[in-house]
């Protein structure tokens, strides 16, 4: 069992940044790939990104290439999604997910085995 809790969602102007934050507990934390999906009003959720427990392999969708990063520090239990040069369309509920399956995690409609309760990201113009 996996619990995944978030935070650092908020209201931001389109081209800032925020930092999401997930904390991770639960056993044999090892054997699963952390992701981030999010979800806009009316439409379904996507992936994000996603990484390895090691932290050597990291995976995003193209739309966030090169604008987020994800990360994880073991030693904390924590996975972390810097987002930057944010727009409007970037609105959406964040989750966090864990998986022992990379595909489950970043699958372009996720279904991994556990979820956080999601934070909210807005971005203004």
């Amino acid at each position: 069992q996996v619990q995944l809790v978030e935070s650092g969602g908020g209201l931001v102007q389109a081209g800032g940044s925020l930092s999401l934050s997930c904390l991770v507990s639960g056993r044999a934390l090892s054997d699963y790939y952390m992701g981030w999906s999010r979800q806009a009003p009316g439409k379904e959720r996507e992936f994000v990104a996603a990484i390895n427990w090691s932290g050597s392999a990291t995976y995003y969708t193209d739309a966030m290439k090169g604008r987020f990063t994800i990360s994880r520090d073991n030693g904390k239990n924590m996975v972390y999604l810097q987002m930057n040069s944010l727009k409007p369309e970037d609105t959406a509920v964040y989750y966090c997910a864990a998986d022992r399956s990379l595909i489950r995690v970043s699958d372009r409609r996720p279904s991994a085995d556990y979820w956080g309760q999601g934070t909210q990201v807005t971005v203004s113009l």
